[in-house]
């Protein structure tokens, strides 16, 4: 006598089951790669908006240490005298704006172009505008919102040494509120006169 064996396959039920234990496993590890790239969005956005938070720190913090004025808030701007050539007066070159838009939703310098050293008054920057020069910007924090202005002398800026901008940054549908506050360091209030203006010498 022959014996012959029959090898048996998977039945229809074993199969379907299979196919359902698979299709589980695969829809659990395209909804984990799926959340680590969500994840990883919003790690990278997060990164790099903390890192532009970084730069403006840095920047504002530096611009305002080593100025000699605060000069204003022209248009909502704060006007920042940075430095003096040597004749006592403020040049147009030496100004540098921070600005925070017409809607407070951004935040940058605004650098007027190095050639040109007309002189301005103290009185005038409050509205000087840069429509007539070849600016330079240089973006800090591009998107941001309720960008404002804090001096420790809001009456009279010229007299101001500490500065505080307030803004806020959304980051992953949250609005964090961050602050950036630099103190003046070389104010130049030898060059004022008792009525806040600016005098030609350095006595």
């Amino acid at each position: 006598m022959i014996n012959k064996k029959y090898k048996k396959g998977l039945t229809l039920i074993e199969l379907l089951v299979a196919l359902i234990v698979t299709s589980i496993v695969l829809t659990a590890a395209v909804t984990l790669a799926y959340a680590l790239d969500t994840v990883n969005d919003f790690t990278d956005e997060t990164s790099k908006k903390q890192a532009q938070i970084r730069f403006a720190t840095v920047r504002i913090s530096d611009l305002i240490r080593h100025c000699k004025l605060i000069c204003g808030t022209p248009g909502g701007q704060l006007a920042v005298w940075r430095a003096d050539d040597g004749d006592g007066q403020i040049n147009i070159n030496e100004l540098v704006y921070i600005e925070r838009g017409t809607e407070n939703g951004y935040l940058r310098l605004c650098e007027f172009p190095s050639n040109d050293t007309s002189p301005v008054n103290l009185i005038d920057i409050e509205t000087l505008s840069t429509s007539g020069y070849d600016v330079t910007y240089v973006p800090l924090i591009p998107q941001c919102s309720n960008v404002q202005f804090y001096l420790d002398d809001p009456d009279s800026p010229p007299n101001s040494r500490f500065v505080t901008i307030s803004f806020d940054v959304d980051e992953n549908g949250i609005a964090r509120q961050c602050q950036i506050n630099a103190t003046l360091r070389g104010w130049a209030g030898n060059l004022l006169d008792g009525s806040g203006n600016i005098v030609s010498d350095d006595d």
